[in-house]
């Protein structure tokens, strides 16, 4: 039986508006629109996966995709059930295989403060939903499970890190509690079980902050080159423009000092 430890995180809504997550954050007397850390790390390395469904063709990343998706779904939920203390889902042979093999591994895990838990920073102007938050082999860590082919290396998977330290500052800002370390279980179709541990916290948040950068700076770097193109004033594409987006760009503009936050200048949107 796994213990567990009450926060009493909020449940955050979220949505997807042009293809990109927001989760809706109390503010004094309004909502927020945070965007989600997976899609600032996804845009990060869009150019990767362009590269690689270029490669392979359509079909077959669209097959690749919706495989990986699904197992890592399913891999998910059994993981969650297990961690909870409750009865296991019916899932497909190579999602069940794949949480078998990895249960040696989850009894490191103990007093559990999160579960499939929406997190925010106002800070960062970013959101999420982070897998674990416990003990690892007595250690408060940010947890994530992942499912794989085969171990990566490590080289690979600084995204994953750079999520787990978007996490930690986020559970930092809402609780003041720090984790120790952050923690990746790979469960692969090989019947390996692969845990990827990082203590170096600052590496990857001054990473995480190179992310939100770029996703910001790329998103106005579009606006003003779809302008320039069609030969339109900035300020005429407003309302091409969503809400969230405006906000988030807004937001953002002034944490990384492209707008002072006393100022009365506004973005062109």
């Amino acid at each position: 039986m796994f213990n567990h430890v009450d926060l009493n995180l909020p449940q955050l809504e979220r949505e997807t508006i042009d293809g990109v997550r927001y989760y809706s954050v109390p503010d004094e007397e309004k909502l927020l629109k945070l965007v989600s850390i997976t899609s600032v790390t996804s845009h990060y390395n869009k150019e990767i996966f362009v590269k690689w469904r270029k490669r392979v063709g359509d079909e077959e990343a669209n097959r690749v995709t919706k495989a990986a998706t699904r197992r890592g779904t399913d891999f998910h939920s059994l993981t969650e059930c297990h961690l909870k203390n409750v009865e296991l889902l019916k899932v497909p042979p190579i999602s069940d295989f794949l949480f078998k093999i990895s249960k040696g591994t989850l009894k490191n895990i103990d007093n559990i403060h999160a579960l499939e838990t929406s997190l925010y920073s106002k800070q960062l102007g970013i959101a999420g939903t982070v897998d674990c938050i416990a003990e690892y082999e007595g250690e408060l860590a940010i947890i994530d499970f992942k499912t794989s082919k085969k171990p990566k290396p490590r080289n690979w998977i600084e995204n994953y890190f750079v999520q787990c330290a978007a996490y930690g500052c986020m559970l930092y800002e809402m609780t003041g509690i720090p984790v120790k370390k952050f923690v990746i279980i790979m469960a692969c179709e090989n019947g390996e079980c692969v845990v990827y541990e990082e203590r170096d916290k600052s590496k990857y948040i001054k990473l995480l902050t190179e992310y939100i950068r770029k996703f910001v700076t790329d998103k106005l770097d579009a606006i003003v080159h779809y302008c320039e193109l069609n030969e339109l004033d900035v300020e005429s594409v407003t309302k091409l423009v969503s809400k969230p987006l405006k906000e988030k760009l807004k937001w953002d503009a002034t944490r990384l000092n492209f707008m002072k936050a006393t100022s009365k200048a506004k973005l062109p949107l």
